[in-house]
């Protein structure tokens, strides 16, 4: 499979998250990542945009009837950056991990301004 895009984790959150669960559950998290990385279209069972968000998505993982996420967001559309992860146990996603997620995007987005010397 070809890569049309690159999948980059930010800082340690996403390997934090990776590291504590359990192999099947890693596997399944790669294959969403080799969607993302390789279907030129996304289907909306893998990543999804967050509502009320300013390009925020969710990747989207399931194991039976456990639902996992991690927060991510597009850098120029040819590379998604992972952020925060986290089992699911409610419906609702909790508003807390999408403050944190929402938070890691704007610190990555300034201190890539500042990089690029704006």
């Amino acid at each position: 499979m070809i890569r049309i895009r690159e999948v980059v984790a930010y800082k340690h959150y996403f390997d934090d998250f990776v590291e504590q669960q359990p192999k099947q559950v890693r596997r399944k998290i790669f294959r969403v990542i080799e969607a993302i990385e390789t279907l030129q279209h996304i289907p909306s069972t893998f990543i999804k945009h967050l509502q009320g968000t300013k390009g925020l998505y969710e990747a989207r993982i399931m194991l039976g009837s456990n639902i996992w996420r991690v927060f991510c967001f597009f850098d120029d559309d040819k590379v998604v950056i992972l952020l925060n992860g986290f089992q699911k146990k409610t419906e609702r996603t909790p508003k807390n991990e999408i403050e944190r997620a929402l938070r890691l995007m704007t610190e990555y987005l300034e201190s890539k301004r500042n990089d690029n010397g704006h």
